[in-house]
């Protein structure tokens, strides 16, 4: 099964999935936020994903924000429509200033790339928690 991570925003929602194996974070697209729901029920129906990844956008103190409630609120509305799948929020302190050095940006086309590679990092990130999390497991 696949994992599906978002970095939504107010405007666009950057994607990324994990392969097959669920080893490695891809970008996927960028979507306007506002279709957010039927990009999920459309991908559902091609896509076996079994964890949602939300972008949690705590400010750099770890405190939470107004952004911060609008992304929780977003993601239990999303929740609650999409009940088979497992939802969960994980820090994306600093994924956009992170995606920015991967890729440059001279037009639009660019700068909505970003979103998607920031939704990557998310999910490389996490993916990388359970990495260690099954490690300790092990010892």
């Amino acid at each position: 099964m696949k994992l599906l991570a978002l970095d939504l925003g107010d405007i666009h929602t950057g994607t990324a999935l994990t392969d097959a194996i669920g080893m490695f974070a891809h970008p996927y697209k960028t979507i306007p936020t506002k279709d957010i729901e039927n990009f999920i029920e459309a991908l559902l129906k091609t896509e076996q994903i079994s964890t949602i990844i939300v972008g949690y956008p705590k400010t750099l103190k770890g405190e939470i924000s107004a952004q911060t409630q609008k992304i929780i609120n977003l993601k239990e509305k999303l929740e609650e429509k999409f009940k088979n799948q497992k939802w969960i929020l994980w820090d994306e302190r600093l994924s956009s200033k992170q995606a920015e050095k991967f890729k440059k940006t001279s037009n639009k086309e660019d700068k909505m790339k970003l979103h998607s590679i920031a939704a990557a990092i998310i999910l490389s990130s996490y993916l990388e928690y359970l990495l260690v999390k099954r490690s300790i497991q092990d010892l």
